[in-house]
């Protein structure tokens, strides 16, 4: 019998062959399978390639459920999830996007990019507000950058979340992390979250400018320079990335990585940083380069997307837990909220 060997880094699974390669011979070419296991319902697409043998068959990952997450979470259904998303409009899906709070540097006006700071105090209590705002919002997948901003700020974050689920980084950096990061009680996976951290939601790099005082950088290269570097489209500063380059990375890695997971009916929150949060807005609102340019993200704000029927709409920023006017926008939202009212009466 093949087993599944499930890789938590939502990347590539692969098929094991057992003691008998022989026992599978078809040809699979591009079809889609679901594999429901004891603990999980576990959809994957083939990949183009032909194999002859399940040792050497290699499978896109498109979603894992828990066959019973339905009493622990009351927004997870199987009937949410398709192997084929192309046609299957009914999904609905939220996306919490998500600025990191204020870093250390933010504090000093420094040009901070790709360097790794954390957050400041405020930038703490910046987080944790936001997850107030979204903690009557479902939230089954977490993506942040590799930076230490993002990554705090989503899990400051889903402190605050009614939900009450444990976020936790899947490490995919080694064959050793894989299986050292391992769990092993069905129970605590159940009550957690996955969160993937990727660099392609770094935020653009900003090359020599790196380190350097905002002000004292105006002085030096002049302030309509800084602006060009800061706020054109395609001009990047030295040594540097652009916003377009940025953008280059951080939307091929949301409509291959995010976009199918939210396609396959799954609420994810994205926590990364001004510029790659621009890109992938660019893309879900189809702004033009000039339009992207002028685009202002406060720092520690969630902004909420509703995906539905192929398409991405913009709901704005939740006011905060008591304010209802954010969950009227969809049926489920609504019904979602008061699961989780009901689950504590």
């Amino acid at each position: 019998m093949a087993a599944v060997a499930l890789h938590r880094s939502i990347r590539t699974i692969q098929l094991h062959g057992g003691s008998n390669d022989s026992a599978s011979t078809k040809e699979f070419g591009n079809s889609s399978l679901k594999f429901i296991s004891k603990g999980f319902t576990v959809d994957v697409k083939f990949l183009s390639d032909r194999s002859h043998s399940f040792s050497h068959c290699k499978m896109h990952f498109i979603g894992a459920i828990s066959s019973h997450a339905s009493v622990v979470d009351p927004i997870l259904s199987t009937s949410h999830v398709t192997t084929n998303f192309n046609q299957n409009t009914s999904i609905e899906s939220s996306l919490i996007l998500i600025r990191h709070g204020e870093s250390m540097w933010n504090e000093k006006n420094l040009f901070t990019g790709s360097v790794d700071v954390p957050l400041t105090k405020r930038g703490i209590e910046e987080a944790i507000e936001a997850g107030e705002r979204i903690s009557s919002i479902p939230v089954n997948m977490i993506y942040t950058s590799a930076l230490i901003r993002a990554q705090m700020t989503a899990m400051l974050a889903m402190t605050q979340h009614r939900q009450k689920k444990i976020p936790i980084i899947m490490h995919d950096e080694s064959i050793q992390a894989k299986e050292w990061s391992q769990i092993f009680s069905e129970e605590t996976i159940q009550q957690s979250i996955p969160v993937i951290t990727a660099w392609q939601l770094n935020e653009r790099m900003y090359g020599k400018l790196q380190g350097l005082n905002k002000e004292e950088t105006v002085v030096k290269y002049g302030k309509e320079k800084v602006h060009e570097w800061r706020r054109s489209f395609d001009s990047p500063p030295p040594n540097g990335e652009s916003l377009e380059m940025c953008s280059q990375r951080a939307v091929a890695y949301f409509k291959e990585n995010i976009e199918p997971q939210l396609q396959n009916g799954r609420n994810i929150m994205v926590a990364a940083h001004g510029n790659s949060l621009r890109s992938i807005i660019m893309y879900l609102e189809k702004l033009t380069s000039q339009e992207v340019t002028n685009l202002e993200l406060s720092t520690g704000v969630p902004l909420l997307y509703i995906y539905k029927h192929g398409e991405f709409l913009k709901r704005g920023s939740p006011v905060g837990p008591t304010e209802y006017g954010v969950y009227a926008y969809t049926r489920n939202l609504a019904l979602y909220r008061q699961k989780l009212d009901d689950m504590v009466q």
